[in-house]
């Protein structure tokens, strides 16, 4: 496999190079063009780089016609093994888009058992690590998930491609805000007409190949109203029924058990997120009014356009997103009658956060501080918003600027 010059996504090489020649199928899954094939890539040059033959790395990617004849489990496990034996050493196997190979997972244990491998696959589908395919490797895998880049990578790609423009953090933020994080943005030379049809082509085929083709969707109109009404709803809080009325009153009937199975079938292709609610006092998750994210802003913006309006709701995406990347499981915390946007656990650590746009009035102050203020534990607390002001403290209550909380690493 040819490797050019790239920009090395650290946090995501870090983590895989732990489990390096480790008997462990490392997992990597994310939504469509958020950087998997990239991050295989960066894995065969840092194999090169610690002294691997080249012709011990096999590298297939299922999106080619090169490999169509490879999709049929047996004829791939025959292919590798005779690829094998003009090798001499352990053979590393790169394995992209796997979920175009139907049985893949009865390839991958028998190489597991026949062959001294080491084994890294990429799947656009989160049914990859479902019930059957734990019955053939349980125990012996580890995923690794892959986002869209985050602010500090939207940066670092923007001066690599733009040597001779570097802009302001807030700049690069605007134009964070508008694009969104799909490494690929960064070959059009930021020109918003081209960007916005480049992000629809890759939700068309997002929902065609990874939610239509997969779940067998026959009403492909109606899938599409629900997205476009999570996309419209951001932030907000909703369950199937509210989505269920929305139809209803376009004259369109579908019933909440299907309204799940769309969202269910858009979350496994990675287009969104569901947050669920954390009942603080009483210490549980609640099932009902759950808020979806996405998992990049730009998509939605080529579909119904970027609306400064909305930028409340833009914030609260971008954060959801950083905490996850940061390996938080986040929920959506409710204290008795208020709510707090989100609730980080990791591990025995938590932190609370609000999103705001602006603090500009004490009704606002109050509004973001007051909930947090309420919670009784010793947990970090964090009011972030856009204000251009010097982070302090009330109550210790840290309020940042929210473009301070993306490029920091700092443990929270």
């Amino acid at each position: 496999m040819e490797v050019n010059f790239m920009i090395k996504r650290e946090t995501y090489l870090n983590e895989i190079k732990n489990f390096m020649n480790k008997p462990v199928i490392k997992v990597i899954t994310g939504m469509r063009r958020s950087g998997k094939s990239m991050i295989l890539k960066l894995i065969s040059q840092e194999l090169l780089e610690l002294g691997v033959n080249k012709n011990n790395i096999i590298y297939i990617n299922f999106e080619s016609l090169m490999f169509a004849e490879l999709t049929e489990f047996k004829k791939l496990y025959e292919y590798i093994m005779e690829k094998s034996k003009e090798r001499e050493g352990r053979v590393y196997i790169l394995l992209d888009e796997i979920q175009e190979v139907k049985h893949w997972e009865k390839s991958i244990n028998s190489l597991m058992v026949d062959l001294d491998c080491d084994i890294y696959i990429t799947g656009s589908n989160a049914n990859l690590l479902s019930s059957e395919l734990a019955t053939y490797i349980a125990g012996r895998y580890v995923e690794i998930k892959i986002y869209p880049l985050s602010f500090k990578e939207y940066i670092e790609f923007a001066k690599v491609e733009n040597p001779d423009k570097i802009l302001s953090n807030d700049e690069y933020f605007s134009q964070y805000l508008q694009f969104g994080g799909l490494p690929g943005i960064h070959n059009f030379n930021y020109d918003k007409n081209n960007i916005y049809q480049y992000l629809s082509d890759i939700y068309n085929s997002v929902l065609l190949k990874d939610v239509i083709a997969r779940n067998n969707i026959r009403d492909i109109e109606l899938l599409e109203r629900i997205v476009l009404y999570i996309f419209d709803n951001i932030g907000n809080t909703f369950s199937a029924k509210n989505i269920s009325d929305f139809l209803k009153s376009q004259g369109r009937k579908l019933s909440r058990e299907t309204v799940y199975n769309y969202l269910k079938a858009l979350e496994n292709a990675y287009i969104i997120s569901k947050v669920q609610r954390y009942d603080i006092k009483g210490k549980a998750i609640l099932e009902t009014q759950e808020k979806f994210y996405l998992t990049d802003l730009g998509l939605r913006h080529a579909k119904l356009g970027y609306r400064a309006n909305d930028i409340a709701g833009y914030l609260e995406n971008i954060v959801y997103l950083e905490l996850l990347r940061r390996k938080y499981t986040v929920n959506i915390g409710k204290l008795q009658t208020k709510e707090i946007d989100f609730i980080g656990t990791l591990r025995d650590e938590k932190l609370y956060i609000q999103v705001t746009y602006l603090l500009a009035s004490p009704e606002t102050m109050e509004r973001e501080f007051f909930p947090l203020k309420n919670i009784k534990d010793n947990y970090p607390k964090y009011v972030l918003s856009m204000d251009n002001l010097e982070s302090y403290n009330i109550e210790g209550i840290k309020r940042e600027k929210i473009i301070d909380f993306l490029l920091t690493n700092e443990k929270y």
